[in-house]
């Protein structure tokens, strides 16, 4: 797909040089850049939700369930013996 951008000319002189260090085409270097943002916002969005999550205090059932599995960790490794 074609489309029009506006930008400035800094940043087009730029662009340019770098498709041509790299052998690629302009319309390679924006479609590259553009998927290398979508992917920083993307994985930026699944960091805060999980900041959020980890933000909150744990809950009394969080807090036996860890302790739950600590222990029955503990335990599995005594029976291995390590």
């Amino acid at each position: 797909m074609k489309t029009a951008i506006s930008i400035p000319d800094d940043l087009f002189k730029t662009v340019e040089e770098i498709a041509e260090e790299l052998h690629l085409s302009r319309s390679q270097v924006f479609a590259d850049a553009v998927r290398g943002y979508i992917e920083k916002q993307r994985n930026k969005q699944i960091l805060d939700a999980i900041n959020k999550a980890y933000a909150s205090p744990e809950t009394k059932q969080e807090t036996k369930a860890r302790r739950l599995s600590i222990e029955r960790h503990a335990r599995s490794l005594k029976a291995e013996k390590w």
